[in-house]
């Protein structure tokens, strides 16, 4: 719950180059059991992001990334957050997402590591375990037609507000979107909870071509793709695992990355910003 302060081995952010090796290797574990379980309950999932680019482009981490995002069809998702509760190691992890943890506000899931604490800027006051993680992200279908989508972009740009004015109440830079997330905070988060079940629920009886992750990132082209990227999956390797990634590995990454051999500048190679973390005990 929070930051347990008394630890003597909680550190202050940024991660250092060593620590930084260590939480990406701390995922690696992760990653292995999200690998196992879904293979054991025939389920698909791909790697996403920057762990696809990384797995192409690294064969595994890009060198500054401290996260990593596995993407899963809606109903992939609803089986895997069930086998979860049954086969998950619960001698070294957890599994969280708005139905299973009190006061957790993502639209998506979450792998963490038991006896371990990472926590991002603004965070640190949430009402549940924080430790390191690797993020689950559910693919929901988007309506066809202009303004149909048009509407479905504004209405998640909403819900994904809502969820983030907890955060942004601490951290937005502009006093007068501090006031605006602090009232949006109030909503109580049982009910956004049960909206964006019902949300996704009516979109994904349509069973359309193209899909996105509904709160996080922003709706637009980049956080959006075709369903059959994650419907015909490939091995790739990734650090010393073997994993899930788009067949068609390179449209995806062209849609989302465009150019995606050429390494960024050096100023844009950075990590996400950390204020307290805690790695596995010696």
């Amino acid at each position: 719950m929070g930051i347990e302060m008394q630890s003597d081995n909680m550190k202050q952010g940024p991660l250092s180059p060593e620590d930084l090796r260590a939480v990406q290797l701390i995922q690696v574990e992760m990653l292995a059991e999200v690998d196992r379980i879904c293979r054991l309950h025939h389920i698909n999932y791909a790697m996403i992001g920057g762990t696809m680019l990384g797995a192409i482009r690294h064969k595994g981490y890009i060198p500054w990334d401290d996260d990593a995002d596995i993407g899963l069809l809606r109903a992939e998702y609803e089986k895997f957050r069930k086998v979860c509760e049954t086969d998950l190691d619960p001698d070294r992890f957890y599994f969280q997402d708005m139905r299973s943890t009190p006061g957790y506000r993502w639209g998506y899931g979450k792998i963490r590591r038991k006896n371990t604490y990472f926590l991002r800027e603004g965070q640190a006051h949430m009402p549940y375990e924080s430790g390191i993680f690797i993020d689950i992200f559910p693919f929901d279908s988007v309506p066809d037609g202009k303004w149909a989508e048009k509407l479905h972009n504004l209405h998640c740009t909403i819900i994904r507000k809502i969820l983030w004015s907890e955060v942004g109440k601490k951290t937005d830079k502009n006093p007068m979107l501090r006031g605006i997330f602090s009232l949006l905070s109030l909503i109580p988060l049982e009910m956004v909870s049960n909206h964006l079940q019902r949300f996704t629920e009516k979109f994904n009886r349509q069973n359309g071509e193209r899909v996105r992750t509904i709160t996080f990132p922003a709706p637009d082209k980049y956080s959006e793709g075709k369903r059959e990227w994650f419907e015909q999956t490939a091995e790739y390797p990734f650090e010393h695992l073997n994993l899930l990634g788009h067949y068609d590995y390179n449209a995806y990454l062209t849609h989302k990355f465009g150019d995606y051999m050429i390494l960024p500048p050096e100023g844009k190679r950075k990590s996400h910003p950390v204020a307290y973390y805690k790695l596995l005990d010696e």
